[in-house]
């Protein structure tokens, strides 16, 4: 039985899995966006997200902890100077994982597996935030708004004819 026990093991031995986990995190990191199968993918993000959490803090400790899970410089860099500055707000969630079919060769479920905020097609198609409304009848807004817009000078001629 698997009760308590988070980690998907993935088939592998410990030092075989933690390679893998530190090669797809630095291709997601410099590519921002990998194709893997779903149980990869969820435990990549397991893997990342906490790294990703450890770069808003700009110091040598957590860069160098960091690079003791990625192993590759350009990755900690990247991670560090682009990825860092665009999720500086957000409080988690900074991958998303996309079912995307079966592959051809075994059927195994494959997934697409992103950086959030650096999906230009989702950022494109976001809903703007729309102006709040109320409940309210427009009708006051609508009769008060001409007596605004005109000029004193025009309200005050034909008064004096």
């Amino acid at each position: 039985m698997r009760h308590n026990k988070a980690i998907n093991h993935l088939g592998r031995k410990s030092g075989h899995r933690k390679a893998l986990l530190a090669n797809m995190a630095t291709s997601l990191i410099l590519n921002k966006r990998i194709q893997t199968t779903v149980a990869k993918a969820k435990a990549l993000k397991m893997y990342v997200e906490p790294l990703i959490t450890k770069c808003k803090e700009d110091t040598t400790h957590s860069r160098r902890v960091v690079f003791s899970y990625l192993k590759n410089k350009e990755a900690v860099t990247e991670l560090f100077r682009t990825v860092a500055p665009k999720i500086a707000d957000r409080p988690g969630g900074y991958t998303r994982v996309l079912k995307t079919g079966f592959r051809q060769g075994d059927g195994a479920d494959m997934a697409l597996i992103e950086l959030v905020d650096f999906n230009e097609a989702a950022l494109a198609t976001a809903p703007k935030k729309a102006k709040k409304t109320t409940r309210r009848s427009s009708k006051k807004a609508v009769e008060a708004a001409p007596a605004v817009e005109t000029p004193a000078a025009e309200v005050e001629t034909p008064a004096a004819e």
